[in-house]
């Protein structure tokens, strides 16, 4: 997936205490907690952005204008904070600073500096600017007992370090220089689990970390020939001891995204798994969020892991077409908002009514394409309509999804007067790895190739398409593709709009080029094809008028 892991949808941040007595989740603008047995909803603030808590959520932290504000618990801090975070058992918290330094406090525990290096650059307990594209936003990690803190240290790379509250300091050790990335840490038990990557992201390594000495050793191996793709919430540490990580399925048949522990196959090759939300406490079951068919569709699924038992190993928990979400603590599921406790349910705000764009989703082509369609409203049949090809981030992002609130700015130029045309061409995640990754070193013809097939073969169940007025919009890589499209495809894109459009791939930071186009080095003809021309009249970059100036210039005669 291009970029930051995708959540399926926007939705209030939820958070599930690890013994599920307490949910804390933010809406409407205030952070409420929900006590599970009662059902009792409490606000404990208004105006706040983020937070987080201790394990069982009876300490709560955040920061408002700079300064630490906390819930269950009273700290003393200096300004300014950043990202506050309680240890699991509520009696320190930590935060870091703007510029790059990691302190902490608690009872006993003067505001203190934990590791800085103030002024020279180097930053700690910060996600470094690699971090985003893995979906990796954190910089430092609580152990379970409180004792120490593993922090991200970033100067010419990253390095990690394991730190106690009284100024002890042990190095984590991993050949950093044959694997510059670190994609992932979790720490939720046991040893820490990072995962670490080539800088080609071919090879990757999972390993468990001694929190004593900092040493490594290997548990499991990543590898593709285009390039690794680590699923979000992996990976997770089962109650047996085994480790979920993410795959790929791609032989016999099969061409999957699936979980496996400790080399055992845990999902079935129907699904196309998103993200690991967790492990329920009472069941050892699995909750995982993913596609099953219809990749415009995510659902929860519950996967047995325990070995033998009857009963089905796969149970889907959502019915209804959309793009569902779970967060798990303990026994407690949360649902699209909804509180799971064995039969019990509990909603923790009430669910908005629908939102009205209703696009036509379909899948087109020998390759099913999955495409939607988003009419003006009252349109009458037999009348030609302009189209737009909405690419929003471009290659990488799903535009095709059951979420209605997806489309919501897409509802804005249909209700200009255009047909407005989403197309997922290969190189988007959701159907298949092999579809994700064909696009290996030819994004730019692949993926324009899928977008003007599309359009041909969508006019023939919406014969109301004119393709004679056809516009591409985008932003990032998406402009860039619009304007590609504009360049390459004179005949079908006549005009184009691109919004901080990526005009040169080696002006992208190198974890991001390198994974669709390899090394700039070795490929340099791949990065002269990616390039695009200086854009003619024909587009409209970055317009400074907002919507109406886009409609007018869409509208002035190719």
């Amino acid at each position: 997936m291009l970029g930051v892991v995708e959540h399926p949808r926007s939705s209030p941040a939820v958070t599930v205490g690890t013994d599920g007595a307490r949910v804390a989740f933010l809406h409407a603008a205030a952070l409420r907690v929900m006590t599970v047995a009662t059902g009792e909803l409490t606000t404990v603030a208004e105006g706040v952005e983020a937070f987080a808590g201790s394990a069982d959520l009876s300490v709560l932290t955040w920061a408002r204008d700079g300064r630490l504000e906390s819930s269950g618990a009273s700290f003393t801090a200096t300004g300014p904070v950043v990202g506050p975070r309680p240890d699991p058992a509520g009696h320190n918290v930590g935060w870091t600073t703007p510029d790059g330094t990691l302190r902490v406090t608690g009872p006993g525990l003067p505001d203190q500096l934990l590791a800085g290096e103030p002024g020279s650059g180097v930053t700690w307990g910060v996600a470094d600017p690699a971090a985003g594209w893995f979906g990796r936003t954190r910089g430092w990690w609580w152990s379970p007992d409180g004792s120490q803190i593993l922090a991200a240290r970033h100067a010419a790379g990253v390095s990690l370090h394991l730190l106690d509250l009284y100024g002890g300091w042990v190095d984590v050790h991993w050949d950093r220089e044959t694997y510059p990335y670190l994609a992932g840490v979790r720490w939720t038990a046991g040893h820490p689990l990072i995962t670490v990557l080539r800088r080609s992201q071919q090879h990757g390594l999972v390993l468990s970390v001694d929190p004593r000495t900092g040493e490594t050793q290997v548990h499991a191996e990543l590898a593709d020939a285009r390039w690794v793709e680590p699923v979000a919430g992996t990976p997770l540490l089962l109650p047996d001891g085994r480790v979920v990580i993410g795959g790929e399925l791609a032989h016999d048949g099969f061409d999957a995204r699936c979980l496996f522990a400790d080399g055992s196959l845990l999902t079935q090759p129907e699904l196309y798994v998103r993200r690991v939300a967790g492990v329920l406490a009472d069941t050892h079951e699995l909750i995982v969020e993913a596609s099953e068919g219809d990749p415009a569709e995510h659902h929860v699924f519950a996967i047995r892991t325990t070995t033998g038992g009857s009963g089905a190993r796969t149970r889907r928990l959502t019915s209804g077409p959309g793009r569902h979400q779970a967060f798990v603590g303990g026994d407690v599921l949360v649902v699209d908002g909804v509180v799971r406790r064995g039969a019990a349910e509990v909603p923790l705000f009430p669910v908005p009514a629908p939102s009205s764009p209703r696009p036509i989703l379909d899948r087109v082509t020998d390759r099913r394409l999955p495409t939607g369609v988003l009419y003006p409203p009252g349109h009458v049949t037999g009348t030609p309509l302009p189209v737009l090809v909405e690419l929003g981030d471009g290659p990488g992002h799903q535009q095709v999804v059951a979420d209605p609130a997806a489309w919501a700015d897409r509802q804005r130029w249909a209700d200009a007067g255009f047909a407005v045309v989403s197309v997922d061409s290969r190189g988007t995640p959701g159907v298949a790895p092999s579809f994700e990754k064909v696009v290996h070193r030819r994004l730019a013809d692949v993926a324009l190739t899928d977008q003007v097939e599309a359009l041909h073969a969508l006019t023939g169940k919406h014969p109301d398409l004119d393709l004679t007025r056809v516009a591409a919009r985008g932003t990032g890589l998406g402009g860039w593709l619009a304007i590609l499209a504009v360049q390459r495809r004179p005949a079908v894109f006549r005009r184009g709009i691109a919004l901080d459009p990526v005009l040169d791939w080696a002006d992208l930071p190198p974890v991001l080029a390198e994974r669709y186009l390899g090394s700039r080095t070795d490929n340099p003809e791949i990065y002269e094809h990616h390039a695009v021309a200086p854009p003619g009249p024909e587009l409209l970059l970055s317009p400074a008028g907002g919507l109406w100036k886009e409609l007018e210039f869409l509208r002035e005669p190719s």
